[in-house]
Formats: C-alpha cells, sequence, structure tokens
C-alpha cells in the first residue's frame, strides 16, 4: 500500500479525498507511462499489455481518472442515470467502483448541438463512471498512441495545437519550390463511422472494455438506439481513438511517394483530428494517384471522403484551413485569417451586442473581451494585422449604433464623448468602474483593441517529440517557458532538468 492509499485508509470519507498527495499519483503514473513508451519503441507488446494493466489497476492512476472528469467543465452534466460526483466523500467512493471485472457501461444520453452550417452534431453523453473509466484506460493508451502517431498530426494530441499544424503549412508550402497544388481532404462524419471490427482488431488496448464502449448504445427521446459503427463524440477517449484509426496514413504517403523520387512528386500531410491537406507537384498527381489511395486508406476503416469538402486547388488560387487562408502571391506565401472565421466572429460579437443593449456599459466590455482576446490570440501567429484593423472598425461601428440606440435623441458626437474616452494618447471604448488607484486617478474598464495583439511567429514543435519519453523532457520544459515568457530557458540563463 502507498502512501496515497495509506493516508486514505485511515482518514475519515469527508477528508480522504482531500489528503491525496496528487504529486506523487501523477509522478507514479508518469513513470508507468515513460516504461510504456520504451517498451512501445522496443516492440515488446507483451510487456506493453503488462504495464497497461497494471497503470489501470493502480490506486493512481484511478484517483487521476477520477480527478479528471471531476474538475472539467463537464462536472455538471449527468448521463442517462442522473448522477453527479460533486463532494469530497463521492469523489473517494468513486475510486473504488473503476473495477474491471463486472464493469458494464450504461447507454450514452445523446445531445445534438447546431452546428455553423445550420446542422447538428451528435454528442453522446456517458455516465460520470464511463467518463472516469474512459479516462483511466486513456492514460494507460496515450504513450502508446504518441509513440505510434504520424509526425504531422498535431489534433487531440498533448503538447500540439492549431497553431502547431499552420506552421507547418507555412514551413511546406512557403519557398518557391514547393509543392504548388494542394487536396483539401475532409471525411464524412469521422466519429459516426470509423469500423468497430477494425478498432477491436487495431487499437492496443483492453479489448473487452472497448467492445463493451462500442456497442453501449445511446438514449434518445427515451428510446434505446443501438451502435453499429464510429465511436461517440462527447466521449473522452474518443479524440484518441480517431487518432489511432487515421495514424498510418503519413507514412502510407511516403512510401508510395519518397522523397528523392525523380521528378520530385512533393506529396506532404499536414492532418489535425479528421480535417487534412496534401500537398503535390501536379493535379494529375493528387487527383489520379494520391485520392485514390487515401480512399483505399479510409474505406479500410470504414471511412470515406466527403465530395463536397474534397477538393484539389492551387496555391495561387488559395484555401482555407484551420480558420486561416494560405495563398501565394507572386510566389510569397501569406497567411491570413479566413473571411469565413472573420465573419463568424464579426457576427457573434455583432449579435451580442444587439442582444445586449440594455446592460451598462462595464458589462458589455466584460462580454466582448473574452470573445475578442480568444480570437486575436489564435490568429496572432500569422500575418493578421490589417484584418484585426477591419475588425476593430467594424466593432466601432457596432458600438456606435449601440450607443445611439441607447440614446436616440443624442447625437453621434455626443454618444462617442459619453463612451469613448482619451487614455493613454488615443481613444479608448471604456467605462469609469468606481474604483481608484491610491493617488486618486480612475480605474478603467476598456474594451480590448485587437491590433494590440503582438504577432510572433510560433516555433513549430518536432515532428518525433513525444511528452511521455523522458528524453523530451527537457525539451518541453523548453517549450512551455517559451510560450510563457517568450524567451528560452537557456537564453535566461536557466539550466534544464535532465
Amino acid at each position: 500500500m502507498n502512501a496515497a492509499q495509506s493516508a486514505c485508509a485511515f482518514s475519515g470519507k469527508t477528508n480522504a479525498w482531500e489528503q491525496i498527495d496528487w504529486t506523487q499519483c501523477e509522478r507514479q503514473v508518469r513513470r508507468l507511462q515513460a516504461r510504456i513508451v520504451k517498451a512501445t519503441q522496443a516492440g515488446r507488446w507483451n510487456k506493453v499489455k503488462a504495464l497497461q494493466r497494471l497503470l489501470t489497476c493502480s490506486f493512481s492512476g484511478k484517483a487521476l481518472a477520477v480527478k479528471r472528469v471531476t474538475d472539467n467543465q463537464g462536472r455538471h452534466t449527468p448521463g442517462v442515470d442522473g448522477v453527479l460526483w460533486k463532494t469530497s466523500a463521492s469523489k473517494h467512493k468513486a475510486i473504488g467502483t473503476l473495477r474491471r471485472r463486472g464493469y458494464r457501461p450504461q447507454p450514452l444520453r445523446r445531445v445534438c448541438i447546431p452546428k455553423a452550417n445550420g446542422k447538428t452534431r451528435p454528442l453522446g453523453i456517458p455516465t460520470m463512471k464511463d467518463r472516469a473509466t474512459q479516462a483511466l484506460h486513456l492514460l494507460a493508451l496515450l504513450p502508446l498512441a504518441e509513440t505510434t502517431a504520424d509526425d504531422n498530426s498535431y489534433g487531440f494530441r498533448p503538447g500540439r495545437s492549431t497553431a502547431d499544424a499552420v506552421a507547418q503549412c507555412y514551413q511546406t508550402l512557403c519557398r518557391k519550390d514547393t509543392a504548388t497544388w494542394v487536396l483539401e481532404g475532409d471525411i464524412r462524419g469521422c466519429f459516426d463511422n470509423i469500423s468497430h471490427e477494425w478498432m477491436l482488431r487495431h487499437v492496443p488496448t483492453d479489448r473487452k472494455v472497448l467492445r463493451q464502449w462500442l456497442k453501449a448504445g445511446f438514449v434518445e427521446n427515451r428510446i434505446l438506439f443501438p451502435t453499429e459503427a464510429g465511436t461517440p463524440q462527447g466521449g473522452i477517449i474518443s479524440p484518441t481513438l480517431a487518432n489511432l484509426t487515421l495514424d498510418g496514413l503519413e507514412g502510407l504517403l511516403r512510401k508510395k511517394f519518397p522523397p528523392p523520387r525523380s521528378p520530385r512528386p512533393k506529396v506532404n500531410l499536414i492532418r489535425y483530428a479528421d480535417d487534412f491537406i496534401i500537398t503535390g507537384s501536379t493535379k494529375e498527381l493528387l487527383e489520379n494517384e494520391v485520392k485514390p489511395l487515401v480512399e483505399q486508406f479510409l474505406h479500410d476503416r470504414g471511412l470515406q471522403l466527403s465530395p463536397e469538402k474534397t477538393c484539389v486547388t492551387h496555391i495561387e488560387k488559395g484555401f482555407d484551413f484551420l480558420g486561416q487562408h494560405f495563398r501565394k502571391f507572386s510566389g510569397t506565401l501569406l497567411v491570413q485569417p479566413s473571411k469565413k472565421n472573420t465573419h463568424a466572429l464579426l457576427d457573434k460579437v455583432r449579435q451580442m451586442v444587439r442582444r445586449q443593449r440594455g446592460i451598462s456599459q462595464t458589462l458589455l466590455i466584460r462580454q466582448l473581451n473574452p470573445v475578442l482576446r480568444g480570437w486575436a490570440f489564435y490568429h496572432r501567429h500569422i500575418a493578421a494585422t490589417r484584418t484585426y484593423k477591419k475588425v476593430e472598425w467594424a466593432l466601432w461601428h457596432s458600438l456606435l449604433r449601440w450607443g445611439k440606440h441607447r440614446h436616440h435623441n443624442k447625437s453621434s458626437h455626443w454618444v462617442m464623448q459619453k463612451y469613448w474616452h482619451h487614455l493613454n494618447g488615443r481613444n479608448e471604448f471604456a467605462a469609469d468602474t468606481g474604483q481608484r488607484t491610491p493617488d486618486g486617478k480612475i480605474i478603467w474598464k476598456k474594451l480590448y483593441k485587437t491590433t494590440d495583439t503582438r504577432i510572433r511567429r510560433h516555433p513549430k514543435i518536432r515532428g518525433a517529440a513525444n511528452p511521455f519519453d523522458s528524453s523530451w523532457r527537457a525539451y518541453f520544459e523548453d517549450r512551455a517557458f517559451f510560450k510563457k515568457f517568450g524567451i528560452h530557458r537557456k537564453e535566461a540563463g536557466l539550466k534544464t532538468v535532465k
């Protein structure tokens, strides 16, 4: 019995959860995950299976799984049983219920959320116990998935983001001798159509538990429906299962179109979840050779390309990927926020302003700032300055209409003097908070200006980097330090931990 178990065994049920040593739990789980990585790299699959079983049976793994599902945003959303783990006693009791013997998952609660195109996306909400069980098995599956993943896969992976995918697209297309044609690929209903048989044969996890998850069914309008294919959107382990299904496509393309081939086909894959692009030297190469190869790869997994969203585009005409627009002008690649993404932001902001005509200026600023800051930070690694100015100009008009609606008998000049103030040498849409600094100055609540966002090139993650491999620990520490302070640890005179 380890220290965490001993602390919980000799304390009351009420405070046993607070007495768990989370640092020790994380250390033990990381140690087992690092061993899984080494066994995977050595091809010792029996050792991998034994280590996964050891992790899923450990107290540390179970405690961290319960902590994850009770700390995230979905902790207030119940499954079909209506049970939530809110108290410390219920959380600690839940650790003991995560057992493989006798485990049987309950059906998912189906919820449909609207999409941007007017359609709906079905989400399957598991029960708290099923979520915790998935989180527990994900701790054992994720190190293996990261070790065997494609180098240029960036979606739903720790340490990777859309900024890495955009940076890889830039590196692949920026030079004058790079590919000039792009296959924009989109998989039709990826999560809903993955073959269960394929996953049960190839996903290296507890197949009995995996089969139960896949065949659990879902409840909609109090009617139970079976699930014959796909992995439910909303499950904690579902993104990793989808990545494992699509991994291998990059290796297949490299084998079919090796770089030394002459003339060079310039075939490169960049994938984020189920959206991907493939570059090529000619349109015929992508349509006649690459696309059939991708279709066969997906067919084996029960998937197919979406005819409406899959197309071949020349780089000089440009294409959209992950909310960015890539296009070459006279041989120079320019990456900007896409028009669709920008219009979606402006529509959202205008609706917020229009619907909140009765609230105070301070509350309006508090609602707008997170939206504007989040959008601006998402695009801060590309050439977005011009788009930032356009967004500010459109928002200024919307806020002026908001002010004139509140004071319909006043002029525009009067409205601007009331809601815009000259601060630090420029006009700001700001409100007096009623608070003062020690020297008596007014503390203003200002609207976030997107043009204040600093444009900085994102350092792309290395393709082989694995956050669960101990040999990459210093590399990820340096990336985390750079993300926070903008400089590397060595430049700051700090040593990395080996």
